[in-house]
């Protein structure tokens, strides 16, 4: 890499995962980002947590659904793009029509920055989508030990059962969005290298403190709820699943841009191993702080649970990043230690 900064365009800058995309590219001092942001507030206040680094600007696309949400900022910016790291996703369960507010706007949000990228960026290098685990994973299958799953499988649900309830369609919108991508890579015959990111639950402190609300992302929020619970609260048995470290995410988004070819046409399947709640419970209670204040559970309960879920198989995205990641111990300690530190609880 010649030792003139290479420009990113990151959609969705301020979002949780997102922010901490920006922190590495900047600290690695090789790229230059613009981030697209909903609002100037959101900008101002993302800038000045980075200091007003220079290297730092940003475009407003208020829809990421809207079919040419990007093209503004891609007829401007377009000609100077290096890489587009496209990590903004609409996220929520509050729909009247699963179709039409979920699946149909990721559809749309994948495609609009894609096709402007092609039409406006010659000199684009690599591509890098945040896809999903929902865009791999049979929902019905999770607690099949005989299941297995690697970077190669698709969530095989049809539409017509995505559409009967918001969890079964949310996970069939990141199949979609993830494929309109690779589907228009071929349509298109796009001339860059593409690489998908797939997360399953996602821990790990936010990139700054003052993004510790009193209630946190979806997967921060499981940590951040047992972080307040008293002795008494039950710790239930609903949440199953994998956990991965932000920053380990934020990494493998950024690798393919200093190895493109390596990347190309290459499924990251995020998995740092399995957890239940009591794992996570069973972690906040070595917590000083925490030790006799909080949920207690059936203690060691989740010691085995790998053998009962579904068998993931990501050696090939571990040999791609080449690097260890972090463990299940240090990414909810350090989750709720910044919680206590923002509280004035350490």
């Amino acid at each position: 890499m010649s030792s003139e900064k290479q420009t990113v365009f990151l959609s969705g800058a301020t979002g949780y995962i997102a922010q901490h995309i920006v922190k590495q590219l900047l600290d690695s001092k090789k790229f230059k980002i613009i981030g697209s942001v909903r609002s100037e507030d959101k900008a101002n206040a993302l800038a000045k947590n980075f200091n007003n680094n220079p290297d730092l600007s940003f475009v407003y696309v208020k829809d990421v659904s809207d079919p040419v949400a990007f093209d503004e900022a891609f007829k401007e910016h377009g000609s100077k793009l290096d890489y587009v790291i496209h990590s903004a996703s609409p996220f929520h369960f509050d729909v009247s029509d699963v179709n039409e507010d979920l699946i149909v706007p990721a559809k749309v949000g994948s495609a609009g920055i894609f096709k402007a990228s092609v039409k406006y960026a010659p000199n684009l290098k690599h591509f890098v989508v945040t896809s999903s685990y929902a865009a791999i994973m049979d929902i019905l299958k999770e607690t099949d030990n005989t299941y297995h799953l690697n970077e190669k499988s698709w969530n095989p649900m049809p539409f017509e059962q995505a559409v009967t309830n918001p969890l079964f369609g949310y996970c069939y919108s990141k199949k979609v969005a993830e494929q309109t991508v690779w589907d228009l890579s071929k349509e298109l015959n796009a001339k860059f290298n593409i690489t998908a990111v797939n997360p399953v639950y996602v821990f790990g402190p936010q990139c700054f403190d003052s993004s510790v609300t009193k209630v946190l992302n979806t997967s921060c929020e499981i940590v951040n709820k047992f972080v307040h619970s008293t002795p008494e609260t039950e710790v239930d048995e609903s949440i199953k699943g994998s956990y991965i470290d932000v920053r380990d995410i934020a990494r493998a988004h950024i690798e393919p841009l200093l190895d493109s070819d390596k990347f190309n046409g290459k499924r990251l399947l995020m998995d740092g191993g399995r957890f239940g709640n009591q794992a996570i419970v069973d972690v906040l209670n070595t917590i000083p702080q925490l030790k006799g204040k909080i949920a207690v559970g059936t203690p060691h309960r989740d010691d085995n649970i790998t053998k009962d879920l579904a068998v993931i198989d990501n050696t090939e995205t571990k040999k791609l990043l080449d690097f260890e990641f972090i463990n299940l111990e240090k990414t909810i300690k350090d989750t709720a230690l910044q919680v206590l530190k923002v509280e004035g609880r350490l």
